[in-house]
């Protein structure tokens, strides 16, 4: 494994087109290498062209992280070939409304597979690294769905739920050990394509009010959290526009 400081590694799990793209755009401005993950790495190509442009290093992985050896592996080779793993960001979505009254049981496992349990081996596998080091940055990815569910969002929900739970649980075991672990509620439309082609009428209403969160902004908070001082961590961060009621 490299042991060269400037080798510090920011590994984003989830690096889809919106938050998960501008969290390893902000860690590779500050020098880290952006080691991004989605199943198919040829949609990574222009993430990793975009930084490389701007100036910083990126590497792009095709895994599934809900498949144990692919994590174990990963994390392996990253770490065998590129360097320390410093920040882990899990940033998987899995958002899929069902009504209970319809929903299967293998789309709700696939849901908490994608949700959870991926985060779990994720982090496991960060942790054990990163404890053994004495320092590291764990951050998961939660919604509005972390905190309540919804109609129509019981999978989704208990996903959620659960990866809360798993953080808790990190956080007060790895904290004394000097690993930093952190959940991320994001409570609020966010800016991507998606939100933009499947709600035109609220996108055209919100977004020039600043009523809909921008991914660079996201990502900022994401940052700050991983530059706390450790005498004063913060473990659950929630993002909202002005415009959402609690």
């Amino acid at each position: 494994m490299s042991t060269n400081p400037d080798n510090r590694v920011a590994l984003v799990i989830g690096a889809g087109d919106g938050n998960g793209a501008a969290i390893a755009r902000r860690f590779a401005r500050e020098g880290y290498i952006a080691c991004v993950v989605r199943r198919t790495a040829d949609k990574l190509q222009p993430l990793v062209a975009q930084i490389v442009a701007s100036g910083g290093r990126a590497h792009a992985f095709g895994t599934d992280a809900r498949k144990e050896e692919d994590v174990i592996a990963l994390f392996e080779q990253i770490e065998r070939d590129i360097g320390p793993v410093e920040v882990l960001v899990f940033n998987v979505g899995a958002n899929v409304p069902s009504s209970i009254l319809d929903e299967t049981a293998r789309k709700y496992f696939k849901i908490w597979e994608m949700a959870c349990f991926a985060g779990f081996l994720s982090g496991r596998e960060a942790a054990r690294r990163m404890a053994a080091r004495g320092r590291g940055t764990i951050l998961f990815t939660g919604a509005t769905a972390s905190m309540r569910g919804a109609a129509g969002f019981a999978a989704f929900a208990g996903a959620k739920h659960a990866l809360r739970a798993l953080a808790q649980s990190m956080a007060r075991e790895l904290g004394p050990k000097g690993v930093h672990v952190g959940h991320v509620v994001i409570d609020g439309m966010v800016d991507t394509d998606f939100i933009r082609g499947n709600f035109p009428q609220v996108y055209a209403e919100r977004m020039p009010r600043e009523g809909i969160l921008k991914p660079e902004h996201i990502a900022e908070s994401y940052w700050q959290l991983h530059s706390q001082p450790r005498d004063a961590w913060t473990f659950e961060l929630d993002l909202r526009p002005y415009m959402e009621t609690w």
